[in-house]
């Protein structure tokens, strides 16, 4: 199996183009309603209160509820069962970084001018030129903080990528050829079965990181480490033998989980 990432900015047709190499290779294209959906069918959004689309959650909501860092957890653990199922091409939600380790992964970034850019969304959206401006810095200001909040990392470092096109002069067809034609190339290498059982360990650590944020516990010194898709350890520290039961009462939710060994040390709160 193999998987294309495509990060775009808004106004450099990235989408038309992500759906295009969907087409044309008959993988599956996974953009914000297709991840959203298999995330809620797979029960991973339930009783969450969704975060705003590639926008940071308020200050006084990130400082004071868990859960947009909840919501979050959930879909990085649908994108990583998503991948588990075969050939996938990914647009934006993470997964770039979520993916990033894997062999068999391209990674692309689709880039323009703020000019081409303005003229797109001005066709597209019907607004004036100053409208059109508007929409695409506060695009680029959320999109920017969603990811810094998420994963603490700078999305247009050049690094993340294998391929970065500027579409100014490319067109949807010439731009989804040359994706296609480095997603062929040698050194993509198909994922292993090691890598499938990767992508089902990190789903799985993602589901059990979610249950207990759920709980309200702070997790900040607690560490989850799944040594294979059915068992787990448990270390770090929590502040009350409670919060220790409470955590191990969330581990026996997972059914698939068949031993759990929880190192886990009471530490009392300093006052």
């Amino acid at each position: 199996m193999y998987f294309i990432t495509i990060s775009e900015k808004l106004g450099t047709n990235g989408e038309k183009i992500a759906r295009k190499v969907a087409e044309e290779l008959k993988y599956s294209f996974i953009g914000k309603e297709e991840l959203e959906k298999t995330a809620t069918e797979i029960g991973f959004l339930s009783d969450v209160r969704k975060v705003d689309d590639e926008k940071s959650p308020p200050v006084l909501e990130r400082f004071f509820s868990e859960k947009p860092k909840i919501y979050i957890e959930r879909m990085q653990s649908a994108i990583y069962e998503i991948a588990k199922k075969g050939n996938a091409v990914f647009l934006g939600r993470g997964s770039t970084f979520l993916l990033h380790s894997f062999d068999c992964a391209l990674h692309v970034l689709v880039t323009g001018s703020l000019g081409r850019r303005t003229e797109r969304v001005m066709e597209e959206k019907q607004v004036g030129k100053e409208v059109a401006e508007k929409i695409i810095q506060r695009s680029d200001q959320d999109k920017r903080g969603f990811l810094r909040f998420a994963f603490d990392k700078d999305w247009l470092n050049p690094d993340l990528y294998d391929l970065i096109l500027n579409t100014d002069k490319l067109s949807v067809n010439c731009a989804a050829k040359i994706i296609i034609d480095a997603a062929g190339s040698d050194e993509i290498k198909a994922c292993g079965i090691e890598a499938v059982k990767g992508l089902g360990r990190l789903s799985l650590l993602r589901r059990i990181e979610s249950s207990i944020l759920e709980t309200g516990i702070d997790i900040s010194h607690v560490f989850v480490e799944v040594e294979d898709t059915n068992s787990v350890q448990l270390y770090g520290f929590v502040y009350s033998r409670e919060e220790k039961e409470e955590i191990e009462k969330v581990m026996k939710k997972f059914k698939e989980i068949k031993r759990v060994r929880n190192d886990l040390v009471v530490t009392p709160a300093s006052v």
